[in-house]
């Protein structure tokens, strides 16, 4: 559904439940809806009286949808993408995140996510340890659209915001839960809350979770896509004064998996790629003729690949079905991420305080991925990097009553030393071409790079009720990014794989350096960018309003390279920018909340991947048009039937490519944009059935559908998914207060859909699918005190 179509079922399905304002006056005082608090604006208020578009998930709503992760959120938030192991990282813990059509599908250090997710105010730099376990939280809210005045850095799409449980002051509690379950799933959690003092309390928390791949590899029986981490949390609390409190936390996390469940999606067998490796491994009938390029110098020309079921032929015959892997090259998934933050809120006088936000962190990881899926060597990916940042916010909150702002300044830095290891069939060195004819085994192209970042902002906002029931809301933000890339790249033969360490000590292997860059290189980027909403509230139960933002994220270097570019210096990109205006209308009447919100976002310089032979490389390309309509509802009955339900309309249209010399576009103004589906509808039914002694029964269903989508920029469609509707269920037996035991299946009527695709079809010759974990199912365990 697109377009017009779709616009007009939005309506139908929404317009009819939003109430007249003398209805909600008369309803007003039979409110059973809990209020909900949000921290949208840096401040604490009501979900009703925020004028951003919000998703809020308290930690019972995320324990009832069976939300375990960051990437279900994408099960119940409109709008929103979270798809773990990004194309080209190979990576488990590497999040791409899209909202309203916002993302970015490169999670590598060189490029800046599109969607800022924070945990516990602290921004997230990588992609790798976005993918979070929700064991002690307290809460999560999605913002959509770009946040860039309160939440700076590279909210150009939207905000993830995380908030774990704060240690209590006084009070010894604790909980815990185990769950077992289908593929051998094994999962434990427990929290403990411990007063120390009258005023200083602590707070862990730790878990674990261990489950096999649904993806097995022909070759070596490995199962991909298993989970085996763990993780552990510690927070103090101090609290001496009114006036004065602390907030310390300190996580850890670590994983170690078999890797990404990627499998084959086809060959092109007129690629160069395709070719040489099915004359490497001597493919019956295979050639490749070649034309003189220079004097002496062979090149590829159109190779000849025959259809055949040979194992030593690059075509689809080695296709082996949605959960078996053919590939034989080492494969892996990889992460360690620790960090320590601290929160201290001031207050100075009945009208002002000030908020203090320092943070650490610390990230490691490795992935390798067998990208063509075959026993051939097309092309693997080996990507390892080490990574650590310092944060520091502070912030001044005034409140006059009528009157109320807030002012702040923002430093961050973060390093990151990333090795990238490809073995490649198709280097751009002649005797490395000649060594394959031979019967080689292919190059293998080497980079590493440090890359730095310093980012320092200085934002405000205010916010003026200059009548009853009105809102005027402004803020601007003035943001200043140095980015300095280091870098050196090689082509070696023969082509093999690094040894295990991520980041081992730079030497020149074999075939000698290409090229490299003998100084750091440096470019700045700064915006001013800002807000504006007015709200205004009719009554009690219904307010509307209407906003104005715009955000923009750093451009960088490329770093990706098997040929040295012109005069050894890295092609660098450009930032972006998102402008959206906005419509909303909050509604809270009786026991039923329903929220719209209708945009239009212009989105201008995107960040694109075009390829310059066989490299993807980012340059600033396209600009969109992106418009959406949003609805979320919930409903609770005085007699247990609980209702939740939300949806998007997302219509987007590439308003033009920008060509790039030398390079070739993956992406034409007829494609979509990736991650963005015209339709997303969820909705969840409970019904809780009281029974003797004060226990309670919960049959609940879950179901989300996704029209369309596709991964990465431009139309393949061997790696879009056409559409598809999920079901989760699960049964509740709340026993007491304290205990309960609950069970459910997931992916209810196995569905096999698509949750990840990635191909190089015109060079490489490869193109790879990632499907969704088959129907399972698990019981669980839990109780507190």
């Amino acid at each position: 559904m697109r377009g017009s179509y779709a616009y007009a079922a939005f309506f139908a399905a929404t317009l009819g439940c939003i109430p007249d304002p003398a209805a909600a006056q008369s309803e007003a005082t039979d409110e059973t809806t809990q209020e909900i608090v949000v921290t949208a604006r840096r401040r604490a208020e009501s979900l009703q009286d925020t004028p951003v578009a919000i998703t809020a998930l308290s930690a019972e709503t995320l324990q009832d949808r069976q939300i375990q992760q960051t990437q279900d959120l994408e099960r119940i938030t409109p709008s929103l993408q979270f798809k773990p192991a990004g194309q080209l990282s190979g990576n488990s813990a590497s999040s791409v995140v899209f909202i309203r059509g916002v993302g970015q599908v490169d999670p590598t250090a060189a490029v800046d996510p599109g969607v800022g997710i924070y945990l516990d105010e602290v921004y997230l730099g990588r992609a790798v340890g976005g993918t979070i376990d929700f064991g002690d939280i307290d809460g999560v809210e999605v913002l959509r659209g770009p946040q860039g005045t309160l939440f700076g850095r590279n909210t150009i799409g939207g905000a993830i915001l995380v908030r774990t449980k704060q240690p209590q002051l006084g009070e010894w509690n604790g909980r815990a839960r185990f769950r077992a379950g289908a593929y051998n799933l094994k999962e434990g959690f427990a929290a403990l809350n411990i007063p120390l003092a009258d005023t200083l309390a602590a707070r862990v928390s730790g878990g674990f979770r261990k489950r096999d791949g649904y993806v097995i590899r022909s070759v070596d029986g490995l199962d991909l896509g298993n989970e085996d981490g763990w993780s552990a949390n510690g927070a103090l609390k101090w609290q001496p004064s009114s006036d004065f409190d602390l907030f310390v936390r300190g996580d850890y996390s670590k994983r170690d998996e078999n890797g990404a469940p990627f499998v084959f999606a086809g060959i092109n067998e007129q690629a160069p790629v395709a070719a040489i490796a099915s004359v490497g491994a001597g493919c019956p009938g295979a050639t490749i003729p070649f034309a003189p390029l220079t004097p002496g110098d062979p090149r590829f020309g159109a190779p000849n690949v025959p259809m055949i079921n040979d194992p030593r032929c690059a075509n689809d015959f080695q296709a082996k079905g949605p959960f078996v892997n053919g590939g034989t090259a080492p494969v892996m998934s990889s992460s360690e991420v620790w960090g320590i933050g601290a929160t201290a809120n001031i207050r100075l006088t009945d009208v002002a305080a000030v908020k203090l936000i320092s943070a650490y962190r610390n990230t490691e990881s490795r992935g390798i991925r067998d990208a063509d899926n075959t026993p051939l060597l097309l092309i693997t990916t080996d990507v390892g990097a080490q990574s650590h940042q310092f944060s520091q916010e502070v912030q001044l909150q005034l409140d006059w009553g009528k009157v109320s702002a807030i002012l702040g300044g923002y430093y961050f830095n973060e390093v990151t030393n990333e090795r990238a290891t490809v073995p490649v069939s198709f280097p751009p060195s002649p005797p490395v071409i000649r060594s394959i004819l031979a019967g080689g085994p292919g190059s293998r192209d080497l980079q590493i790079s440090r890359l730095k970042t310093d980012s320092l902002a200085g934002f405000g906002e205010v916010s003026v009720k200059p009548a009853a029931g009105l809102e005027l809301t402004g803020g601007l933000r003035y943001t200043t990014d140095r980015k300095t890339y280091l870098g050196t790249a090689f082509n070696l033969f023969p082509a093999t794989l690094p040894d295990p360490d991520p980041l081992p000590t730079l030497a020149v292997p074999e075939g000698g350096p290409l090229f490299l860059y003998h100084r750091p290189f440096a470019r700045s980027f700064s915006a001013l960018t800002g807000s504006a909403s007015i709200q205004y509230r009719w009554s009690p139960a219904i307010s509307t309003y209407a906003s104005y933002a715009r955000s923009f994220k750093s451009g960088g270097f490329n770093t990706r390279y098997n040929a040295a570019p012109a005069g050894n210096v890295p092609v660098p990109f450009d930032q972006e920018s998102v402008t959206s205006y906005e419509i909303g209308a909050k509604t809270n009447i009786g026991r039923l909340r329903l929220n719209l919100a209708a945009f239009q976002a212009e989105y201008d310089d995107i960040q694109l991947i075009f390829r310059q032979g066989v490299v993807p490389l980012l340059f600033n390309a396209g600009k969109a048009r992106i418009r959406g309509l949003e609805a979320e509802a919930s409903w609770r009955a005085p007699w247990g039937l609980i209702l939740d339900a939300g949806a998007s309309v997302l219509d987007d249209k590439i308003k033009s490519i920008t060509p790039v010399p030398g390079a070739t576009a993956t992406v034409t103004p007829s494609d979509d944009l990736p991650l963005t589906p015209d339709l997303q509808a969820n909705i969840g039914i409970a019904f809780d059935l009281k029974l003797a002694n004060g226990m309670t029964l919960t049959p609940r269903f879950d179901g989300s559908y996704t029209s369309k989508i596709t991964f990465i920029t431009g139309s393949i469609p061997l790696i879009e998914e056409n559409g598809y509707f999920v079901g989760n269920a699960s049964l509740t037996l709340k026993l007491s207060d304290r205990y309960e035991l609950s069970g459910g299946v997931n992916n209810l009527f196995d569905e096999r859909y698509l949750i990840q695709g990635n191909a190089s079809l015109a060079t490489l010759g490869y193109a790879e699918r990632m499907y969704a974990r088959p129907r399972n199912w698990y019981l669980q365990v839990s109780g507190r005190f």
